[in-house]
C-alpha cells in the first residue's frame, strides 16, 4: 500500500530548533546529550536532550480545525495548518479583524504549546476542493454553485451529509461512486501531513510536537458522534477514513486497522469529544447484535484504540451532570461549570434546512429530560435532545465498570484530556481575558456576546487543553502516555496535577522529596489499574498533588477533590465528590466592575488519603479534580470592552455566569474485584 512516507521523508527533519517550552516541569530531567534513545522511536530522528525516567508535564491541544474544514471560520482569515503549527509555537499569525475582506488583525498565543495535533475534518476535503477550483470537474454543479453561495450555506449543504446514520458522497460532486471526492482529496491530506512533519521538531531539542492527525465527524440525527485519529509518526493511510466510509465506531476501527498497517510502522488511536452532545449514542455497542462475543470483542479494541476521551472543549464540559436518576449522587456545583446541558431546563435552540437551495432558519423549545433505557435522542448539536449516562465522563465510566461485570471487559474505560476544538486555526487560544473566538460569528466582543448556531457564542467558551506525562517531547514518547492513560485535562489553565493508587504508601508522602518515584514504585499513576488488595482488610490510599499554573497572572488552587465511582452491593451506580486539600475559600472572588480576581489561595495542594469505605468485592474508579479560585468568565471581560451602551442584556440580566472555577481533571485509576 503506498503511503505518505516519501512526500514527508525530507519534511520530518525541517523542524526548527529551539527551548523546551514547557516550564512547568515537576520531575528532574535529563541535561546531558544522549547518544543511545531511551525511547523506542518508530521513525529515525534525534534523541531528545531532556528526558525523565519520572515523566515531565507536557501542554497541548488534539482538537484544531483551519481553512482545510468544511464548516471553519478560518476559511474567511485563510488560516492553514501551517498556520496553526506556527502560533502554537508561539508566532502570531494574521486574525481578525477584517478589512476588505482580509485580516487586518493579527494573534499570539499566551505561551507556546508543547504538543499539537490539526484535526480537519477528513469529510468533504475533496468536495470543497472541487466546489472551490474553478477548473474542476464538479465547479459549476447546482450543488456546487449554492454551496458557494455563502461560507454558512455550503457548511450546512455539506454537513447534512453527515446527519444521517447512512451518509454517501454527493453524486453530483462526486460521481457515482464517489471516487472524484476521494481523487481531489488527497492533495490537502498530504498537505496536512506534510504541515506537521515540517512543524515536529525531529532534533534533539525536542521543542515542539506536531501529529497527523484528522476528525471523524459523525452527526447521526444532528447527535455528536466525532472522534479525532492521532496517528503515531508519518507513516498514515492514503485518505482519512471518514464517517462516510464508515458510519459507526467500530467499523472506523476496521477500517483503519485494514489502512494503517502496524507491521509497516503505521499506528493510531482515536479520542471521542463532546459527549455532552451525542444524545446516548458514544454508548459501546452502537450497531453491533449485542451477544456476548460481540461485546467483548467491542470492548477489546476500544481498549486498544480509543484509550483517552475529551472532557472540555469550547462546546462545554463532559465531566458530570447533575440530575441523572440512574446514578445515585449528591448535585455536584462544579458540573455546571461551562454545561450546556442542564437536565430539567427548557431549552431554546436554533432549527436549519433547506428549500431547494435556500436556508430556513428557525427556532424551537425543548425540555432536557434523561434518555429513557436503551434509547438514543437527536439534535445533541444544537443543545437539545435526551441525555444519558454515557454523554458524561463521571457517569459513563460507571455504566463501564457494570458492562465489566456482565461481560468481564470494560468498554468505558478512558483517560482524558481537554483541548480547544478551535474552528480559527489558534490551537491553545484558551484563556478567559483575551478570548477571540472559535468559530463563524464570533469575531468581536458585540457577536461573541449573542446567542449562536450551536454551542457558540454566549453559550461556548475558550476551551481547554491536553495535558500528558510523558518521558520526553517527542510523538512516540507522547503517543505512548495516550496509550497508557497517563494524561490529564485542564479549562484552560496549566494546571499540573498528579495521582498515584497503592495499599500502603505513608501519610507523610507529601512531604517526601521523592514522592513521584515512590508513587511509581509502590503504586500505579493516573490511568492505570490497582493490582489486588495484599490482605482482605487492606484500604487503597491515594496520593495526589496538584501545582497552580506557574504564569504570573494566574490564580491560585482552591481545592483539591478525590472523585469516586463504584457499583454498589444491590447494582446501583453511585459517585461522590470527597474534598482532600483545601476547601472553598469565602476570601476569594471577583471584582466584576474590573474582572479582576482577589484573594489567597494556594500555590500547591497535595493529600495522601484512604478510602476507609472501599469494598474489595465492588468495582470502583478514583480521579482527582484540583480547582482554581474564582475567576471572571470570558463574558465579562468581552462586556468590558464594550462601551456601556453598547453591552447586551447578557451583560447585566444574571443569565449567564460572571464567574467561573477552571480546573485540571487527571484521569481515573480503576479497582476491580478478582474474578
Amino acid at each position: 500500500m503506498t503511503k505518505l512516507l516519501s512526500i514527508l521523508s525530507l519534511a520530518v527533519l525541517l523542524a526548527a530548533c529551539g527551548e523546551s517550552q514547557n516550564e512547568s516541569a515537576v520531575a528532574p530531567v535529563g541535561d546531558a546529550p544522549q547518544s543511545e534513545p531511551r525511547v523506542a522511536y518508530s521513525q529515525e530522528r534525534e534523541a531528545c536532550d531532556q528526558y525523565s525516567d519520572t515523566r515531565m508535564p507536557l501542554f497541548g491541544d488534539l482538537h484544531v480545525h483551519t481553512s482545510y474544514s468544511f464548516d471553519a471560520a478560518a476559511n474567511t482569515i485563510g488560516s492553514t495548518p501551517v498556520d496553526a503549527n506556527q502560533f502554537a509555537k508561539g508566532e502570531a499569525i494574521d486574525f481578525w479583524p477584517l478589512e476588505d475582506g482580509k485580516p487586518a488583525g493579527s494573534y499570539k498565543i499566551d505561551r507556546p504549546l508543547d504538543f499539537l495535533a490539526v484535526t480537519d475534518h477528513g469529510e468533504f476535503l475533496g468536495e470543497r476542493r472541487l466546489c472551490r477550483e474553478p477548473d474542476s470537474p464538479s465547479y459549476d454543479s447546482d450543488f456546487c454553485k449554492g454551496a458557494r453561495v455563502s461560507e454558512r450555506q455550503g457548511m450546512i449543504m455539506l454537513g447534512s451529509v453527515i446527519t444521517t446514520d447512512e451518509p454517501a458522497r454527493i453524486p453530483e460532486v462526486c460521481g457515482e461512486d464517489g471516487a472524484l471526492c476521494r481523487d481531489f482529496a488527497t492533495t490537502p491530506w498530504q498537505r496536512m501531513a506534510e504541515a506537521a512533519a515540517q512543524a515536529n521538531d525531529s532534533t534533539s531539542a525536542c521543542s515542539f510536537t506536531s501529529f497527523v492527525a484528522y476528525e471523524y465527524t459523525g452527526t447521526p440525527f444532528t447527535s455528536n458522534y466525532h472522534r479525532n485519529v492521532i496517528f503515531r509518526n508519518n507513516n498514515v493511510p492514503d485518505l482519512p477514513v471518514s464517517y462516510i466510509d464508515a458510519p459507526y465506531d467500530s467499523k472506523l476501527w476496521e477500517k483503519l486497522d485494514a489502512a494503517c498497517d502496524v507491521a509497516e510502522g503505521c499506528d493510531y488511536l482515536t479520542i471521542p469529544h463532546n459527549s455532552n452532545l451525542a444524545n446516548g449514542r458514544m454508548a459501546p455497542y452502537m450497531r453491533l447484535e449485542p451477544t456476548l462475543a460481540n461485546k467483548r470483542a467491542y470492548a477489546e479494541k476500544r481498549l486498544e484504540r480509543e484509550p483517552i476521551m475529551e472532557i472540555f472543549q469550547h462546546k462545554g464540559g463532559s465531566e458530570c451532570i447533575n440530575g441523572l436518576a440512574s446514578v445515585l449522587a449528591a448535585p455536584d456545583e462544579l458540573c455546571d461549570v461551562e454545561a450546556v446541558r442542564v437536565v430539567g431546563q427548557e431549552e431554546q435552540y436554533a432549527t436549519r434546512q433547506l428549500n431547494g437551495s435556500e436556508l430556513v432558519m428557525g427556532v424551537a423549545t425543548e425540555t432536557t429530560a434523561e434518555c429513557a433505557p436503551g434509547e438514543v435522542g437527536g439534535n445533541g448539536m444544537l443543545g437539545a435532545g435526551c441525555v444519558d449516562a454515557t454523554d458524561y465522563h463521571r457517569s459513563g465510566l460507571l455504566v463501564g465498570l457494570e458492562e465489566e461485570q456482565a461481560t468481564g471487559v470494560n468498554p468505558v474505560k478512558m483517560g482524558v484530556i481537554g483541548s480547544t476544538d478551535t474552528h480559527t486555526a489558534t490551537p491553545g487560544a484558551a484563556v478567559e481575558d483575551d478570548w477571540r473566538g472559535a468559530v463563524s460569528g464570533e469575531a468581536t466582543p458585540a457577536e461573541r456576546l449573542q446567542p449562536g448556531l450551536l454551542t457558540s457564542n454566549i453559550d461556548g467558551n475558550p476551551g481547554g487543553l491536553a495535558g500528558v506525562w510523558a518521558v520526553e517531547n517527542s510523538r512516540d514518547a507522547i503517543f505512548d502516555a495516550m496509550l497508557r492513560r497517563e494524561v490529564f485535562g485542564t479549562s484552560g489553565p496549566r494546571i499540573v496535577p498528579r495521582f498515584f493508587a497503592g495499599w500502603s504508601f505513608d501519610d507523610n508522602l507529601c512531604d517526601a522529596s521523592d514522592l513521584v518515584a515512590v508513587g511509581y514504585a509502590e503504586g500505579v499513576p493516573m490511568g492505570g489499574d490497582l493490582t489486588s488488595p495484599p490482605s482482605p482488610d487492606s484500604k487503597p490510599v491515594f496520593v495526589a498533588n496538584a501545582l497552580r499554573d506557574p504564569a504570573d497572572s494566574a490564580t491560585p488552587l482552591e481545592q483539591l477533590q478525590l472523585i469516586k465511582g463504584w457499583i454498589d452491593a444491590d447494582g446501583n451506580r453511585r459517585s461522590e465528590v470527597i474534598t482532600i486539600a483545601g476547601g472553598k475559600n469565602a476570601n476569594a472572588g471577583v471584582d466584576l466592575s474590573t474582572g479582576k480576581a482577589y484573594g489567597d489561595g494556594h500555590n500547591s495542594l497535595c493529600a495522601v488519603f484512604t478510602d476507609a469505605d472501599f469494598d474489595p468485592n465492588v468495582p470502583a474508579y478514583y480521579y482527582t479534580r484540583a480547582v482554581e479560585n474564582p475567576t471572571a468568565r470570558w463574558s465579562v471581560h468581552d462586556c468590558l470592552a464594550l462601551p456601556e451602551a453598547e453591552r447586551p442584556a447578557v451583560c447585566t440580566d444574571g443569565s449567564y455566569p460572571s464567574v467561573i472555577q477552571e480546573m485540571a481533571w487527571t484521569s481515573p485509576i480503576w479497582y476491580a474485584p478478582t474474578q
